[in-house]
């Protein structure tokens, strides 16, 4: 399992913020195709808008990096829709360098 953190720049202030953090998650699960290899993710408010784990099966940090890029790029019209642009996916360093494991309590 992979983890690879992508940030999300949008609207900041929004009253309904948990409401916006599932929008994104449904939104990206909408639009991923099961040959992507996400098995996992978790919005996050950021500062700027959402921070977005996305936990992949893949052989490479490389190949994660990849699929997390096509996962965004099917993504990125309907966010756009609602107000977030996409940047460039990198791994989270804070999760090591391979993790077997299910994500961290508190994690959907």
């Amino acid at each position: 399992m992979r983890v690879v953190r992508a940030s999300l720049s949008g609207p900041r202030a929004d009253p309904d913020r948990e409401g916006v953090l599932a929008l994104v998650s449904d939104l990206i699960w909408a639009h991923t195709p099961a040959t992507h290899g996400l098995e996992h993710l978790r919005a996050k408010a950021a500062r700027d808008g959402v921070d977005v784990y996305l936990f992949l099966r893949a052989a490479s940090e490389a190949a994660a990096l990849t699929q997390a890029r096509a996962i965004l790029d099917g993504a990125r019209a309907p966010l756009r829709a609602h107000g977030y642009r996409t940047t460039e996916p990198h791994r989270d360093r804070s999760s090591g360098e391979r993790s077997d494991h299910h994500p961290p309590s508190g994690c959907p």
